[in-house]
């Protein structure tokens, strides 16, 4: 198995791919290792000491590092991707995994707001998710109130120094070009 890494835009994150899919659907993304009991990937990857986030993609996994010590940490990550593949595990258990995406559940829409929000969550579905996934990240739909609409970034985009840059001059303009009554774009932490 020859597992590839990518830099990210946020120094503080790698992004592994190891030629498997990890992730049939969805993304799941784990801030600690008490989140992780689900996945026995994501438990033996904070097992390595620095880990302090893990991210599934479809096809690759973005660690979060607590002191961007790649050349230390590379081989381990490495070797724990590598043995947890070889074994035939599942990445997540068939037991219902309660990721952070789940717990930070998606606001209630007002009825004179769905059509809205559904064309909102179309761009985000069609455009700016892919171009996230590239960067070793996802980006989440939480809520539309007033005009702002509230998005969660996840795996790489989670804290990257340029994460606010792109919420406000590349998603904001995008949805805000195609659906006049955008707004405005925040991080979900501001609701």
């Amino acid at each position: 198995m020859f597992i590839q890494t990518e830099q990210t835009p946020n120094p503080a994150t790698l992004k592994f791919i190891p030629g498997e899919v990890v992730m049939e659907k969805g993304t799941a993304n784990f801030t600690s290792r008490a989140a992780s009991a689900s996945s026995p990937l994501a438990t033996r990857l904070f097992d390595i000491p620095g880990i302090v986030g893990v991210f599934f993609g479809y096809d690759f996994i973005t660690l979060t590092s607590a002191n961007d010590d790649w050349d230390s940490l590379k081989p381990q990550v490495l070797g724990a991707i590598m043995e947890h593949f070889t074994s035939g595990a599942p990445v997540i258990d068939d037991a219902p995994a309660v990721t952070d995406a789940q717990v930070a559940a998606e606001e209630e829409t007002a009825e004179e707001d769905q059509e809205i929000v559904d064309q909102i969550k179309e761009l985000l579905e069609t455009r700016v998710r892919p171009a996230v996934a590239r960067d070793g990240g996802d980006i989440i739909y939480r809520a539309f109130r007033e005009g702002v609409v509230y998005l969660q970034m996840q795996g790489a985009c989670a804290g990257c120094p340029s994460s606010t840059a792109t919420l406000k001059y590349g998603i904001e303009n995008l949805l805000k070009h195609y659906i006049p009554e955008v707004q405005a774009v925040e991080n979900a932490e501001m609701l």
